[in-house]
């Protein structure tokens, strides 16, 4: 690739990091204003890092970064990098950030702020609020224009059902991926040829494709994925590092078995929604159930059918997780991790 000049200085690409990125779930108190529950969010950010994962997001999908003020994200992404820094071995944790807004100056404006902040990646979707008029030239330059200014590497997320049906085809990204300060796509879409298309076209090093779900996780990387960025790994982030280990270090045979318990497990997630997702996790790892609600006006997860196949459906990893988390114990690694993080910010 031919690197070019931004107007932000830009001169050469810089990589997104390989392998499973967890979009933090947001935890509100139970008042009036559901302000964020930071006891529980610390302890959830402790519990991640303590997972192994190779990266976080804050303000995805996940992350209900729609009711999030910039404020809020800011705080969110200076108090896990307080978090992580005082972790050995984990002071250069990646940590993206949904950077979103209806305009291109909106967006920029965020990139800039959460660059203070402590990111290092912008997690961008495209604008819909004028979905009617974004083409794919338009889509083209916005992407183009955000990377031309943004402090931060920019990892386009493509996820249509939020936008309107926007979708970030091939002949987009075989153009955007050309850009140095455009790192990486995230194919919520579910998008595995896309991610055969980027592979083709693009050393992981320039541009990479990674899964929006840990269900097809092993298909991303057999095709020339990088990783994942899943909401799965807010529960259980060691099976989901498993997976990815197994596969990269050559244990294939293992990991395709893995890879079918976690795409059944995975559905709770998917079919559960955000509510049914933030009730499960705070249910099995402990959470106050008054930190489980998302911002109104998205539902409660209140229907106790509902309620009872999730548990059921989520259940099945739990042996996976308790082993994995046994062995990380049994080498001193999770407790280490956790100890060293308990009170940096009380």
């Amino acid at each position: 690739m031919v690197a070019k000049t931004t107007s932000n200085g830009h001169k050469a690409p810089v990589a997104y990091p390989r392998g499973v990125h967890v979009p933090s779930l947001t935890f509100f108190q139970n008042d009036e204003r559901q302000e964020i529950d930071w006891d529980v969010q610390l302890k959830h950010f402790r519990f991640l890092i303590a997972g192994g994962v190779h990266g976080v997001v804050i303000a995805g999908t996940n992350g209900e970064a729609a009711t999030l003020t910039g404020d809020e994200k800011a705080r969110l992404v200076s108090s896990l990098r307080k978090v992580s820094d005082s972790i050995q071995g984990q002071q250069s944790l990646p940590i993206t950030v949904g950077c979103n807004g209806g305009s291109t100056r909106d967006v920029v404006d965020d990139t800039m702020a959460m660059h203070q902040a402590g990111a290092d990646y912008a997690l961008v979707l495209v604008p819909s609020y004028f979905h009617f008029a974004m083409n794919q030239d338009a889509i083209v330059a916005f992407f183009t224009e955000v990377a031309d200014k943004s402090p931060l590497p920019v990892c386009i997320y493509n996820f249509p059902n939020v936008v309107a049906g926007l979708d970030v085809n091939s002949e987009m990204l075989a153009i955007l991926g050309k850009h140095p300060n455009i790192a990486a796509v995230k194919l919520t879409c579910g998008g595995i040829a896309k991610v055969a298309r980027v592979a083709a076209d693009f050393p992981p090093e320039e541009f990479a494709a990674l899964a929006g779900q840990s269900d097809w996780l092993i298909p991303c990387l057999a095709t020339g994925g990088q990783g994942c960025i899943t909401g799965l790994a807010n529960l259980y982030p060691k099976t989901c590092v498993e997976l990815y280990d197994l596969w990269t270090h050559g244990k294939r045979a293992e990991a395709e078995d893995l890879q079918l318990e976690l795409a059944k497990v995975e559905w709770g997630f998917a079919k559960g929604g955000i509510n049914g997702t933030k009730w499960i996790v705070a249910r099995m790892l402990g959470y106050p159930e008054s930190s489980a609600a998302c911002r109104r006006p998205y539902p409660a997860f209140e229907d106790e059918a509902r309620q009872l196949w999730i548990e059921r459906t989520m259940a099945p990893l739990v042996a996976v997780e308790k082993r994995l988390s046994l062995a990380a114990k049994s080498r001193g690694d999770e407790s280490a991790l956790l100890k060293r993080s308990l009170h940096v910010l009380d």
